[in-house]
């Protein structure tokens, strides 16, 4: 079995830990009236996503990588709708995180031979 490069772990914690605070907060909106209960059943589903992925990537599953990259794609396309500053940063943010799951000791890692836990 390869090990974990200590940046797939860092990064699949942060998926759980943006996930887990984007459900706090936006399950806040709905009772504030912010939005509507069937948008942030869309939203809570995609922040579940990102739990998901980052839970998988800890345990190397080589589906979650490519899904976690494609999570924060979908940012970048959503923020073109916004400000050019937010643009930048999704784009930005989306490099990292592509450079980081693709290179050659995380490639190593998520194609490993895993043995069921």
């Amino acid at each position: 079995m390869t090990k974990r490069p200590i940046s797939i772990t860092i990064l699949a914690w942060l998926y759980i830990a943006i996930g887990a605070i984007g459900i706090a907060y936006h399950a806040t909106e709905v009772r504030t009236g912010g939005i509507t209960q069937y948008d942030v059943l869309w939203i809570e589903l995609f922040r579940f996503v990102a739990i998901v992925c980052g839970v998988f990537m800890l345990r190397g599953a080589n589906w979650a990588r490519w899904v976690a990259l494609a999570w924060m794609g979908f940012h970048v396309i959503v923020s073109v709708f916004h400000e050019r500053f937010q643009l930048a940063v999704h784009c930005v943010f989306f490099a990292v995180i592509a450079w980081l799951l693709f290179r050659r000791q995380a490639s190593q890692y998520f194609n490993a031979r895993r043995v069921p836990d």
